[in-house]
């Protein structure tokens, strides 16, 4: 299985469809984006969306968010998502990989990432790819 990543450059029926079929396999409670809010997700200076496509068909996605802070450049991983039928094939490391190289290509200190303990093939593959565990608390406030 050929695995193919490739950078989100347009709200258009196959970035919006892609969203619409994977987002929910990521969280049951996130909103459906439709063209306009996909639109202005690829608009950001701060995000990177990239797609996976095995024979042409888009079966992961992955968002990078890089930001300058006084201490350096940082970027984390954010809701990498990879359709069920798809698992196990080499998708999210595919996925991930190219976000590291864009990360390092911009001069990033540091690449960051969360997931559920539950997530355990994640959490592998992770750590394969060379993520450490960090001793930290995670502080959340929901504003709405």
């Amino acid at each position: 299985m050929s695995v193919e990543v490739a950078v989100v450059s347009e709200a258009n029926d196959e970035s919006v469809g892609a969203f619409a079929r994977l987002l929910p396999q990521l969280s049951s409670t996130a909103t459906p984006l439709d063209h306009e809010s996909v639109a202005v997700l690829l608009a950001g200076d701060a995000t990177t969306v990239l797609l996976a496509r095995v024979d042409g068909d888009v079966v992961g996605m992955l968002t990078l968010v890089m930001f300058p802070l006084p201490s350096g450049l940082r970027a984390r991983i954010e809701d990498v998502v990879v359709d069920e039928a798809a698992r196990g094939h080499g998708v999210g490391a595919a996925l991930t990989e190219e976000a590291l190289r864009l990360a390092a290509a911009a001069g990033a200190r540091t690449v960051d990432l969360t997931s559920r303990p539950s997530r355990q093939a994640a959490n592998r593959l992770y750590e394969r790819i060379g993520f450490t565990a960090r001793e930290s608390t995670v502080y959340r406030l929901a504003l709405r």
